[in-house]
């Protein structure tokens, strides 16, 4: 198959589900309900070992915007030398500027330290002001890719986007749609954007396995996985293209 398929993993049994189902990578993150924060090393590790595909832990060391104080900087190159030890694939991480603007100063030591692990670029691209220069900037930086819809919030809605930036693009970096990819839209996104990875949280709600539950707590239990059969029939779709 020449596509790709990356899958969020947000739990190991997630992570499974979505290597079972056909995923070639996984990308690692904690904190859903954030958009995903860097994983913990335990968590890190122990996806290293049960996984044969690709693990891409993201490093982000809070929810919120991408510009970062020096400490979670600091924070950040910590991560990123503990997935290289861990033996992880790659990871994914992205700073701005308080402008917008890619801070290539600071993600180029992050790619630099990062080496020989590969580096994705993740949708602190979409926050940019200015996405044709920004790619050009990530480019610079030394990422193998980007993580984007385009700068809407659904890849979906901006076909013609990213279209136009794996045009410019022109091969030097691997422009990857995200958010919203689902089998009812892959095989439309790649025909119509010419993009060969695609990311997916392929997501669905887990129930909690308690036969307790002290409902004076008033707490929701359920996590969020992976569903398997998603990732199946996008795998299957993208194989038949």
């Amino acid at each position: 198959m020449k596509f790709v398929l990356e899958v969020i993993g947000f739990t190991l049994p997630g992570c499974v589900a979505a290597q079972n189902a056909g995923a070639k990578r996984i990308e690692l993150c904690d904190n859903p309900g954030e958009g995903g924060t860097t994983p913990s090393l335990g968590f890190i590790q122990q996806a290293r070992k049960i996984l044969k595909i690709d693990l891409y832990p993201i490093i982000r060391p809070r929810g919120g915007d991408f510009l970062y104080s020096d400490a979670e900087f600091d924070a950040m190159m910590t991560d990123i030398i503990a997935c290289k030890n861990a033996g992880c694939n790659g990871v994914v991480t992205g700073i701005l500027t308080e402008a917008g603007t890619v801070d290539k100063e600071r993600n180029k030591k992050l790619v630099a330290l990062a080496y020989p692990m590969g580096v994705t670029f993740h949708r602190a691209f979409d926050r940019t002001a200015d996405l044709s220069q920004a790619l050009e900037d990530v480019i610079d930086c030394g990422f193998e890719r980007i993580l984007t819809s385009g700068g809407m919030p659904q890849a979906a809605d901006a076909a013609g986007i990213l279209a136009a930036l794996i045009k410019q693009a022109n091969d030097r970096i691997i422009i990857m749609p995200g958010s919203g990819v689902r089998s009812a839209n892959i095989a439309a996104l790649a025909k119509d954007t010419g993009a060969v990875e695609f990311h997916s949280s392929a997501r669905r709600i887990e129930p909690s396995q308690m036969r307790y539950v002290k409902e004076d707590m008033q707490e929701n239990l359920s996590s969020f996985s992976v569903a398997e059969y998603e990732v199946g029939q996008m795998v299957e779709i993208l194989s038949a293209l």
